[in-house]
């Protein structure tokens, strides 16, 4: 076996915590994407207070998510990394889940130039942007709690 395969091979342990860390980064990506988009439409219209309607759905949409579709996923994926035989470092998620992301990628940059100019569009695109990092950050406690992620060790909750 070569030296380059071998430094592939990781542990479980080490693909939970990455899988972690790609939630942890789309949130905080998400999270900026949706306050500048906030900051934006206050700028179009400084008296208006419907940035904060869509803040608060965003908040409670993103909970909901968080409690059900979101946490489901994680734990899923952790199931996922418990069977793999042998960790190589790229499979903290399925070939198909960065497909996805880059395609979700591309989807929310799109949003965010169709919404430039459009007061209630880009309030909208926030309010997704917000939902979305709230499920991420809600569901993340998984990857740290979940006696699955790291069987053996105890956790306090």
């Amino acid at each position: 076996m070569s030296p380059m395969e071998n430094w592939l091979r990781t542990s479980k342990k080490t693909l939970v915590i990455l899988a972690a860390l790609v939630w942890y980064i789309g949130a905080v990506m998400l999270l900026r994407g949706g306050l500048d988009l906030v900051a934006q439409a206050r700028e179009m219209r400084p008296d208006s207070a419907w940035h904060w309607l869509f803040i608060v759905l965003g908040i409670i949409l993103g909970v909901i998510q968080a409690q059900t579709f979101f946490t489901r996923s994680c734990r899923k994926n952790i199931q996922r990394i418990r069977e793999l035989k042998d960790p190589r470092l790229w499979e903290f998620y399925r070939p198909g889940f960065f497909l996805a992301l880059a395609g979700m990628i591309s989807a929310g940059i799109l949003l965010d130039i169709l919404s430039q100019g459009n007061y209630f569009l880009m309030l909208f695109v926030a309010g997704l942007d917000i939902a979305l990092t709230i499920s991420l950050l809600g569901s993340s406690s998984v990857y740290w709690t979940d006696k699955m992620a790291f069987p053996g060790e105890t956790h306090s909750k």
